[in-house]
């Protein structure tokens, strides 16, 4: 009997690299799954101590955990019901990976916004005479009045 692609056994990784990535994006679309990986970052957490940050039940938060289990993100480890969550960032370090292929076209609109604010500077310069003076709009100010008799 053949395994149909979309079902996996428990305990067994995804299939492939781009199951692997689905699970990191689906996991991270979740704004409640991204502040769960904010609050692990750095610290190994019970299950409780996480949810006590949010306005959810206890169930509702281990289903989150879960799904960033499975995506890799998340390792637990159990002592009787008590359960420890370590954050494992070698996941997101793949779909880091997968969306800096795409930097090219970030840099090239960079590179276009660096170039027209370069000429909107060029243009606000006021033109100069060969000696130096501004020409057209770089007239002095005059003093005030109670300034030139004195």
């Amino acid at each position: 009997m053949s395994n149909p692609s979309h079902l996996r056994v428990v305990g067994q990784g995804p299939a492939s690299e781009e199951d692997a990535l689905n699970l990191v994006f689906a996991a991270l679309a979740d704004p409640v799954r991204r502040e769960i990986l904010d609050r692990l970052d750095g610290h190994d957490l019970l299950v409780s101590e996480i949810a006590a940050h949010f306005d959810i039940s206890l169930q509702a938060i281990s289903r989150h955990i879960q799904v960033l289990v499975r995506a890799g993100m998340v390792s637990q480890e159990r002592t009787g019901r008590i359960s420890r969550c370590r954050f494992d960032a070698g996941p997101i370090h793949g779909a880091s990976l997968w969306l800096n292929r795409y930097s090219k076209y970030w840099q090239a609109q960079f590179d276009l916004l660096a170039l027209s604010l370069e000429e909107i500077a060029q243009e606000k310069k006021p033109l100069r005479s060969r000696r130096g003076k501004p020409i057209g709009g770089g007239k002095r100010a005059s003093r005030p009045r109670s300034e030139k008799g004195a």
